[in-house]
């Protein structure tokens, strides 16, 4: 049986890559196309809990429900696969948003390296990435270098996560093979 990370991960390289041209053609990708191919990406790393649960991985443990949503969850919360969904397209905007107020020319970026990084921003937070030697490479134009930076954030409490070891490792390979693409 094949990894269905790994098919993810090699189905959206293709698609940034077929795109790649056409889109430096056009100019910045649009914000909707990344936030929805985010969501494809950042997904089944998260994986969809309706009902809320204490993440105790999180110190201290907090409330998350749906794909990793943590803001105003309290022990009780259910939601429907839609209603995540549309919870996580929301979220994804928000931190999408706040990673390009501290990395300007996110926006001129490709598709890939948006993805990544908003994957990322959304798993650790914004003020964690905008505070970063992540976001200081990308602001002096160190894009490869700031794509190299992602598998520093792989630990919870301190301690490294195989969990996130993996979504680090995917996320820098996309990050990586879009630059590559430009």
């Amino acid at each position: 049986m094949t990894n269905p990370f790994a098919a993810l991960l090699a189905w959206l390289s293709g698609v940034f890559r077929s795109k790649t041209k056409a889109k430096k053609a056009a100019g910045a990708t649009g914000a909707a196309a990344v936030i929805v191919a985010a969501a494809v990406f950042v997904g089944p790393w998260e994986g969809e809990r309706t009902e809320a649960y204490l993440d105790r991985i999180a110190q201290p443990p907090v409330w998350t429900v749906c794909y990793g949503e943590t803001r105003g969850v309290k022990a009780g919360d259910r939601y429907t696969s839609a209603q995540c969904s549309d919870m996580l397209m929301k979220a994804l905007a928000t931190y999408r948003d706040g990673l390009t107020r501290c990395i300007p020319a996110l926006p001129q970026q490709p598709e890939g390296v948006q993805v990544a990084l908003v994957s990322w921003s959304y798993n650790v937070g914004t003020g964690a990435a905008c505070g970063s030697t992540l976001a200081k490479k990308a602001n002096a134009g160190d894009w490869q270098g700031a794509c190299n930076q992602l598998p520093r954030w792989d630990k919870a409490g301190g301690k490294p996560v195989k969990g996130l070891t993996n979504r680090r490792a995917a996320e820098t390979k996309l990050c990586l093979n879009a630059l590559k693409g430009t």
